[in-house]
C-alpha cells in the first residue's frame, strides 16, 4: 500500500510540474483531429 501511495505522489508531482506541456500537447492533438475531420468533410462534398 505504501508503494502505491508513493507512486501516486510521484505521478502527481510529474503532472503538476509538466501541466503546461500536457495542456499544449492536448491542444495540438485536438487541433489536428479537428483539421482532419474538417478536411474529410470538405473533400466529400
Amino acid at each position: 500500500m505504501q508503494t502505491l501511495a508513493s507512486g501516486y505522489r510521484s505521478l502527481s508531482l510529474i503532472v503538476n510540474l509538466n501541466w503546461d506541456r500536457l495542456f499544449s500537447l492536448g491542444t495540438i492533438l485536438v487541433g489536428l483531429l479537428a483539421g482532419a475531420f474538417l478536411g474529410s468533410v470538405l473533400t466529400n462534398l
